[in-house]
């Protein structure tokens, strides 16, 4: 049974930074692409971040760009994205996705490519 299991969210004031993590298990995370999306009520799932099966590409939205690092340790079977200078509109569910493929390509953008997902994790920035 795959699992993913998201962590690290909280409530952080504006310019504050949080660390969240995805673990995996029940697949084999170092085939798989991985990305994070975040959803507000109401509001249609947005992509944040995206990482390749080997680390060795990533792609993050234009709203998180300069702010966000996404990275993966494949012995742990673990992702994790380090977001800096958190505001406000940042508040949302974050989840994590996983997706079976070695291929990379901006299409991973898409939530509807992937596969498996976590249940979320909640981070909220006040003001």
């Amino acid at each position: 049974q795959v699992q993913l299991v998201e962590s690290g969210g909280g409530l952080v004031q504006a310019g504050g930074s949080l660390r969240l993590s995805c673990a995996a298990s029940g697949l084999t995370f170092s085939r798989c692409a991985m990305g994070w999306f975040r959803q507000v009520p109401g509001k249609e799932r947005e992509f944040v971040a995206a990482i390749s099966w080997s680390g060795g590409s990533t792609y993050l939205a234009d709203s998180v760009k300069g702010r966000a690092t996404i990275t993966r340790d494949n012995a742990k079977n673990t992702m994790y994205v380090q977001m800096n200078s958190l505001r406000p509109e940042d508040t949302a569910v974050y989840y994590c996705a996983a997706k079976k493929t070695t291929d990379w390509g901006p299409w991973l953008n898409d939530g509807s490519g992937y596969t498996y997902w976590g249940q979320g994790t909640q981070v909220t920035v006040s003001s």
